[in-house]
């Protein structure tokens, strides 16, 4: 059973939440802030977070930042405001989903549904050898999962890497955007094209000047060639 921890300053909001939860036999905690929801992250472990971004004491990101520290729990950020901005924002700091109050609680679970099986999916025995690809001064270790940008070891987040490894391993191939979203997020993601876009989007800041690696192909998706 899935043990999910649903954060936010809104009784009517968690007590909802809370409600279609229990109904799919999920485990629920609660937390009012982000505050009391990192000190439950030290103290529990939790399959999922679904958290608001606008909360007292401490915000959503900053608790989700504070949290990623230590634990590498999915989160579903719920927010009032949708701009670009705060979509990437979350991104950046590896949050797996964000939905834009009001939403749907039937959407919420399928959402969270996706995210857990994508998590279980994720967990894979580690590869016997060693795979690197080098292209120029960008190297791609896939093995141990790293990325290096001239000799300096770059952060990406959890789906940064999974979309630049699945490009990388399919270079000079034309990878339409459903393809992308099915074999990065899954047959059963609930988001839409801008959620690829912006990944797009920061994986290109990440890797610099080997960001023109990633080729748009207009009206089809993206092609990965160096």
């Amino acid at each position: 059973m899935a043990h999910i921890l649903i954060v936010d300053d809104e009784d009517n909001i968690r007590e909802i939440i809370k409600k279609y939860a229990l109904f799919e036999k999920y485990e629920v905690s609660e937390a009012v802030n982000g505050m009391e929801a990192v000190e439950k992250c030290r103290e529990n472990d939790y399959d999922l977070i679904i958290m608001d971004v606008m909360m007292p004491e401490l915000d959503g990101f900053s608790a989700c930042r504070e949290i990623r520290k230590t634990k590498e729990v999915p989160v579903i950020m719920l927010s009032a405001r949708g701009e670009e901005y705060d979509r990437i924002h979350g991104f950046e700091l590896g949050v797996d989903d964000y939905v834009v109050k009001p939403f749907s609680p039937r959407e919420l679970m399928m959402r969270a549904a996706a995210v857990l099986k994508r998590g279980s999916r994720s967990e894979k025995p580690a590869e016997k050898g060693r795979e690197v690809l080098q292209m120029e001064g960008l190297t791609i270790d896939f093995t141990g999962r790293m990325v290096f940008v001239d000799g300096e070891r770059i952060d990406l987040s959890p789906k940064e890497y999974d979309l630049l490894f699945y490009m990388a391993r399919n270079r000079s191939i034309a990878l339409t955007r459903e393809m992308l979203i099915t074999n990065v997020w899954g047959y059963d993601f609930y988001g839409d094209d801008r959620t690829l876009d912006t990944h797009i989007k920061l994986l290109r800041k990440s890797l610099g000047p080997y960001s023109r690696f990633i080729v748009t192909l207009r009206g089809v998706g993206y092609r990965f060639e160096g």
